[in-house]
Parts: C-alpha cells; structure tokens; sequence
C-alpha cells in the first residue's frame, strides 16, 4: 500500500484516473473501497455549522525558496516538487502538533470559470484550488506517512476570478515545458508563501487525499480567504493536456473530485 502511495503521489503511477469518462471519481469505490469512508475528502463546508475552538493555533508556514525542485505534468495535474529531506520547508501550529515538511503542490480547476475547486463554500465553488501537501516528521518519509491517520496535512486555498495573480504567473509562465503527461522542467527559487492570502484564517477537518488511493491520513486545513485569479490565467490551466505526447490531445479541465458525505465529522475554525 505504501509503494502505491508514493507512485500516486509523487505522480509516476501510469493509471489513468479518468477524469471527464468513464473511469473518473464516481467509480473509484470500485477500486478502492476506502472511497467510501468515513472521512473522505473533500466535502462541502457550510460556515454557519462550523464550531469555532479557540484552542486552535495560529498556522505557521515556513517555505524556502531554494527547496523547490522541480515541475511535472503527471497526467491529473501538475504539480511543483521540492526538496523534503531537512526541515526548511515547514508547517506547524495550526490544529496539527509537530512538524510537517512541505514535499509538492498542486492544483485543481474546472473546464470553466464558474467551477472547478475540491471543496465548496455553503454549496459554491470557485475556479480553482492550490493544495500544498506537507508529511509528518514524526514518520520517516513521506511515503511512511502517506496512509497514517495523522500523517499529512494539506493547506487549501481559493482561487476566485479577479485581477491577474503575477506570483501564480511565475508557475503558469513554466506550463509550456510541461503540456502534456510525463514531462518535467526544472522549477526552482520559488517561495509558495507568495501563492496565499495575507490572513490565514482556516476551517479544519479530518479527511482523505482526494486522489487514489484517498487515504484517511489527512488534516485539512482550508483557508478561508481566497486568493486572486484572472479569466486569462485560468485559460492557461486548461492549456495542459492530460495525454502524452503520442497520444491524442485531451485537455486537462474538470481534475476534481465532488464533496463527499461528511459522516458525522465536526468542522472547526479558528475564526468568529
């Protein structure tokens, strides 16, 4: 399980994940079985149910820029990778205790601008959402920690359509190396603190990877400020291919799953 963890996550799995067809998220219980748990990912977060606890921390990122590696079209996203094995790249406080180290992010985004994210606001979504994945050092690897019930822990942000992001720029500016499934560039110097809000109020739950193998191993913390994104730029997303090069063009759009049952789980806020 674990080996099928790191081939998913770190993109070098062939499997087909069958977004927009017949293979996509509504027929992953058929092989996973987990994908009907108890705490799957992503779900619908209605503000007015959320409790706030006033014992949740505030969330400390700290990114450096020289950690990030590399960008890849892994055929479901792209995704930026960075250098995980000292703690330069952290996150701590927040509802987690300990240290998580920042391993890629990534996003998913909608074939229009009026959809597109993981998890929705009082039933709304937005065009895109950035997740960046961080494993708990209390494990060996990411990939030890990958299907631990508390071994990641995933910062999602909103992306709405507004004015021009330049800091998002600097990613898409790199998509053309990487259109279609399997190529990589290399992708460096970049600070991923520049891809979020200038406040870091958060919602938080337990969940799931919102990919296969959907592992229960996530915290989710959902930043509640969304950032900027124009019409152009998401253009771009859509630019992607999920195909290789040898085979026919599909364009990479609609790359998420809907929200699933909460089940019982209670959302908290560090925010009134």
């Amino acid at each position: 399980r674990t080996s099928v963890s790191r081939k998913v996550l770190t993109g070098t799995m062939s499997h087909d994940w069958g977004y927009g067809d017949d293979n996509g998220p509504a027929h992953w219980g058929e092989m996973y079985p987990v994908a009907n748990g108890t705490r799957q990912s992503p779900i619908e977060i209605i503000p007015s149910q959320a409790q706030y606890d006033p014992t949740l921390k505030h969330l400390k990122l700290k990114y450096e820029p020289s950690t990030a590696t590399e960008i890849i079209n892994n055929g479901h996203s792209f995704q930026v990778g960075f250098a995980d094995d000292t703690n330069k790249s952290t996150l701590s406080g927040g509802p987690v205790t300990g240290t998580y180290r920042l391993k890629q992010f990534h996003f998913h985004w909608g074939s229009r601008d009026d959809h597109g994210s993981e998890h929705t606001i009082g039933g709304i979504p937005f065009p895109c959402e950035l997740h960046l994945v961080h494993w708990n050092t209390k494990y060996p690897s990411f990939s030890e920690a990958s299907d631990k019930p508390d071994g990641l822990a995933v910062v999602g942000v909103f992306l709405k359509l507004g004015s021009a992001n330049p800091s998002l720029q600097k990613v898409l500016d790199k998509l053309s190396a990487i259109q279609s499934k399997g190529k990589q560039a290399e992708f460096t110097n970049f600070d991923p603190k520049t891809l979020l809000p200038h406040h870091l109020h958060y919602w938080t739950y337990e969940g799931s990877l919102t990919t296969p193998p959907l592992c229960e191993s996530v915290t989710w913390i959902v930043l509640k400020d969304a950032v900027s994104v124009s019409h152009a730029q998401m253009t771009i997303f859509r630019s992607l291919l999920f195909s290789t090069e040898e085979e026919a063009p599909k364009h990479m759009q609609d790359n998420f799953r809907p929200p699933q049952p909460l089940k019982g789980r209670v959302v908290r806020c560090n925010f009134k």
